[in-house]
């Protein structure tokens, strides 16, 4: 059942994403077309399915009712609905939607599913009966004229007066059988489930008559279907059996029975009366017969059927075909997880193979042939492993278009989202955690960036409409995601007075440099909103994104100028597991930098370095100064390495950082492995010590992996 669980969560939100993304679109387009209708109700289907085959009755149940909707909608047509009708169908949607959502988070964290979705369905039931109700005459002209297009044996009268006088005593009709089908007690709509049967009939073609007849317009046949059933009459076993076929496909029908009329012509009589649940058993009878079975309506097999309830023929010619050949598969993410793992223990063991003790000062020509070989496949398995863990970033950045969307209609600002560079692929553990920051950000841009009116914009020279841009770009082993909109952006001496009062200050606020103050927004319990609402003003947000940034070893910077916007930047790694580093040694101690921050190394002369105002040493490189940070002092290192002379400087920089770095000894470049400290290091603040992680080298010492972008803040803390 996990493995059944796992998958049912992944097939249904990968839909539920499908459909976010069909709703945004068709809602900039003020309406569906027909693939939209035809993808809806086929999702919709797709779901009711598979949450009956799980027992998921909550989520089947809504997505039932959306299915009947997008049924109707389906079999008239866009053109049906109304301006109104059509802003109401989208906003019911979204609800719908995000109430299916709601759901599948509940079995996400082994919750129990809501008890009670009864205004959800009536919403979906009431919206439904409204616009099936306000079906103009046209739509019931065409389905007359439907009629007389099949050319049916019995017009309609003779056809209730049949029915009337219970099937018998009317030698003219040459229908010898009637179907009679009874709907679930409770599902209400009978008579628009009544004209899905109807529907899904004439899609393969069958002559027959049905009663009551007019279903699709008068919603008053309800009543009637549940108290004597609703009739299908069709004139021959074949047609019958074609029939019969077609119904067991449907849904919410509870049984059906099939009788045989006495009063067909002698000609067309000799035969059986044939029910059932999804076989249908044939007996002979000279007299008139009835038989009846429920039908398996909640079976898989039954659910899974095609979303369009194709003609049974069709589906079979369908499972009789080639089989179609799948290019993709779905692979669960630990098993991912292992992949990775065992490719890094790989690489670590052909280091300690080739940089074995027992190998120096021999001459193995042989051997050094098939390590650099050895060392060439392990390359390959590694990248091939990490390939199959990158995802684009469009699933994390079309979500934010939902954002955008609901804070539109509640903050009443006109904004478009404007989404660059989403095919970016990063690792999916990467992509997880980021969702939550871009989506802080995104809420940031809109209530506190963009300007509350459109008057405001036109004022100060812009497009009434505000714009935020979503961007995405590849620089080597890193991914930098922007977030940029064009408000009316931050004003620094409000950020700074809002955090004088908070008491967050950490030297005096004159001393401040505009980038140290917008660093303020990204500390704990800090908001710029004077009032708490419904996105904003809680002091929760930005210190999250942050963190979670932080986690997967990533960057964030923030940059504005008043009057023309903002923009948010986070840079992050394209992957956590196996990096390029540079193996550097301090005393005895030996460290890793990563080489995507390493700009230069090089052999320093003692008066090329000097110091600056505060007795700092700072050397010039490319006609700028940039600090130096010896190691050895930061750590409390010994070593006979102390004269700047003697040792090698490492030029490096991440985000808005560059600065040198002292160490003893150039080891070699080396792929490494990238352990993640124990969390009982945690406690000691060790991340911001400069400390990212450790790797195990090949002959088997601990290399501690410096973070960059932590180090030099460090040093200003000592």
């Amino acid at each position: 059942m996990d493995n059944m669980l796992e998958m049912y969560l992944y097939e249904t939100n990968t839909l539920m994403e499908q459909l976010d993304e069909l709703l945004i679109e068709a809602e900039k387009n003020a309406t569906f077309t027909t693939n939209d209708v035809n993808e809806i109700f086929r999702i919709m289907h797709t779901i009711k399915g598979s949450s009956a085959m799980m027992e998921f009755s909550t989520l089947m149940e809504i997505a039932h009712h959306i299915e009947d909707l997008f049924f109707y909608i389906r079999e008239n047509g866009m053109d049906a609905l109304d301006e109104s009708h059509k802003n109401d169908l989208f906003n019911l949607m979204f609800q719908s939607t995000d109430a299916l959502r709601i759901e599948v988070e509940k079995i996400e964290n082994d919750e129990p599913l809501s008890t009670n979705i009864d205004h959800i369905i009536a919403n979906i039931n009431s919206f439904l009966e409204k616009i099936s109700s306000s079906g103009d005459k046209s739509s019931t002209d065409s389905s007359k004229d439907e009629k007389v297009e099949t050319e049916m044996p019995v017009a309609d009268g003779e056809a209730i007066a049949l029915i009337n006088q219970e099937l018998a005593g009317c030698p003219e009709s040459s229908l010898r059988y009637f179907i009679r089908i009874h709907f679930e007690e409770g599902s209400g709509m009978e008579n628009l489930r009544a004209f899905m049967v109807i529907t899904s009939l004439r899609e393969i073609d069958l002559h027959f008559e049905h009663y009551p007849n007019d279903v699709e317009t008068n919603s008053d046949t309800s009543e009637t279907i549940v108290e004597k059933g609703f009739f299908i009459a069709v004139a021959n076993e074949e047609d019958l059996e074609r029939a019969l076929q077609a119904i067991k496909l449907q849904n919410s029908i509870h049984s059906y029975e099939v009788i045989e009329n006495a009063a067909a012509k002698p000609a067309e009589k000799a035969s059986s009366s044939q029910s059932g649940p999804m076989t249908a058993a044939e007996s002979t009878n000279s007299a008139p017969a009835v038989s009846s079975a429920p039908t398996a309506n909640n079976a898989p097999a039954a659910n899974s059927a095609p979303a369009a309830n194709n003609a049974p023929a069709a589906s079979a010619s369908a499972h009789n075909g080639a089989p179609v050949k799948q290019s993709l598969i779905s692979v669960n993410l630990s098993k991912l997880d292992s992949l990775v793992a065992i490719v890094g223990e790989i690489v670590i063991t052909e280091s300690m193979v080739t940089s074995s003790p027992d190998l120096q000062n021999l001459k193995l020509d042989n051997f050094t042939k098939s390590a650099r070989q050895l060392r060439k496949l392990t390359d390959d398995l590694q990248d091939i492993a990490m390939s199959l863990r990158m995802v684009p970033l469009s699933g994390t950045f079309q979500k934010m278009n939902r954002i955008v969307r609901d804070m539109k209609k509640k903050l009443n600002k006109d904004v478009r989202l404007t989404l660059v560079g989403e095919n970016t692929e990063v690792d999916k553990t990467v992509v997880d955690s980021i969702g939550d920051p871009i989506m802080h950000i995104v809420r940031n841009s809109m209530d506190h960036g963009v300007e509350a009116t459109a008057e405001e914009r036109i004022a100060a020279g812009k497009n009434p409409q505000a714009e935020i841009v979503l961007s995405a770009a590849h620089t080597g082993s890193e991914v930098i995601i922007s977030i940029s909109d064009d408000g009316q952006g931050m004003n620094p001496d409000k950020i700074l007075a809002k955090a004088e009062r908070n008491g967050i200050l950490t030297k005096p606020a004159s001393d401040y440099s505009k980038k140290e103050i917008l660093s303020l927004l990204l500390l704990p319990g800090f908001s710029t909103n004077e009032e708490v609402t419904e996105f904003s003003g809680r002091g929760v947000g930005m210190d999250v994104v942050k963190k979670n940034v932080e986690a997967v070893g990533g960057t964030i910077s923030i940059t504005s100028e008043t009057g023309k916007g903002s923009c948010t930047t986070l840079k992050i790694p394209l992957t956590m597991a196996i990096t390029d580093g540079m193996e550097v040694s301090v005393g005895k101690s030996l460290f890793t930098i990563p080489i995507a921050n390493i700009r230069q190394s090089f052999k320093p002369q003692k008066e090329e370095v000097i110091l600056d105002a505060n007795g700092n040493e700072i050397i010039k490189c490319l006609d700028a100064f940039y600090p130096i940070i010896r190691i050895h002092e930061l750590y409390n290192i010994e070593t006979e390495v102390t004269n700047i002379e003697d040792g090698i400087l490492i030029w490096v920089e991440t985000a808005d950082k560059s600065y040198c770095l002292f160490v003893d000894e150039l080891l070699g470049e080396q792929q490494v492995v990238v352990k993640p400290l124990s969390p009982f290091l945690g406690n000691f603040n060790i991340k911001s010590s400069g400390i990212g992680g450790c790797t195990i080298l090949g002959d088997g010492n601990i290399s501690l992996i410096l973070d960059i972008s932590n180090l030099y803040a460090a040093t200003q803390q000592y």
